[in-house]
């Protein structure tokens, strides 16, 4: 569990002597440096692992950098089996943030399972319980788990909790990418990044159906016509929450497929051509449209699939 990650992470140091993202945070609170805010970024469960960890280590009264689970307060915050407290961005269905553990001053805020984004309410919800200050004299510690999938709008309230702080009160923002987080926010904030974690396997016997079938759609983009381009667009159209899951999806997988179209080329002793290269930056773009501005998840896949062809085509 996270614990276990930050003491292994902890004795894991390059061979020039640079620090991994976990040893860190597991330093910040050893020499009782720990700042207000911090963005890790990575992809896989490791950022979020981290996080937990480090709210919990926050807390914990030995100020080690990691839980020593025999105090009241790690006992207090440890994370049981059960199913998590279900949040609702509108705060109708259920809360906009849940406790970690039963512990009062640590707070965990993600989108709901059926929400595309963290909602403006519930970063003012988690506000309002920051600036309360902390029910047992510590600190306070709250983790905002899908920070990417804050709006510009809910960005900018968090913007104004981070210019003006409460006294020993800490944000944990965890996002894929950093571009993803406004730069006001990126610079009030420690960088803390996690490794990218492994391609996108595209063309293994053990990837999901799912990938398996856009790497097909994809290899057959030269000789699709545009019908067919917006046809297979067309399937990423329902519920949003839905589809933009699976537009993300479609990014990340023909991200990989550019990579690989790039690296045969290079392999073959040839040189990329820009337009690919700049297809690479458009799909970057998508993504931020899709999460930053609520864009239309088939709008984002018809303008991928058109913008890939005219690029392999070119």
């Amino acid at each position: 569990m996270p614990t276990g990650l930050l003491e292994s992470a902890a004795m894991q140091e390059s061979a020039h002597g640079e620090q991994t993202a976990v040893e860190v945070l597991r330093r910040s609170i050893q020499i009782d440096r720990v700042h207000s805010s911090y963005l890790l970024t990575g992809s896989g469960t490791e950022p979020r692992e981290a996080a937990l960890a480090f709210a919990r280590a926050l807390v914990c009264p030995q100020a080690s950098g990691v839980p020593c689970e025999a105090c009241s307060a790690c006992r207090r915050s440890a994370v049981g089996s059960d199913s998590p407290i279900v949040l609702d961005g509108k705060g109708k269905q259920g809360p906009t943030y849940r406790h970690i553990g039963d512990h009062p001053d640590l707070l965990w805020v993600e989108r709901g399972p059926e929400e595309t984004r963290v909602s403006i309410r519930q970063i003012r919800d988690l506000q309002a319980a920051l600036r309360l200050g902390a029910n047992e004299g510590g600190r306070c510690c709250a983790v905002i788990a899908d920070a990417e999938q804050m709006n510009p709008q809910a960005q900018n309230a968090l913007l104004r909790l981070l210019e003006e702080p409460p006294p020993r009160t800490t944000l944990v923002l965890v996002a894929t990418r950093a571009s993803m987080i406004i730069p006001t926010i990126r610079s009030r904030s420690v960088r803390v990044g996690f490794h990218v974690g492994p391609a996108i396997p595209l063309r293994d016997a053990s990837s999901p159906e799912s990938v398996r079938r856009i790497v097909t759609a994809l290899d057959r983009l030269p000789d699709a016509s545009i019908g067919q381009l917006l046809d297979l667009a067309e399937t990423y159209r329902g519920a949003r929450a839905i589809a933009a899951e699976s537009v993300l999806e479609l990014i990340d997988v023909a991200a990989a497929w550019l990579h690989e179209a790039v690296r045969s080329k290079i392999d073959r002793g040839e040189d990329p051509s820009p337009r690919t290269l700049d297809a690479y930056r458009g799909l970057q773009q998508l993504r931020r449209d899709l999460i930053g501005r609520n864009a239309n998840p088939q709008m984002v896949a018809e303008r991928l699939l058109l913008g890939l062809r005219d690029a392999v085509a070119g």
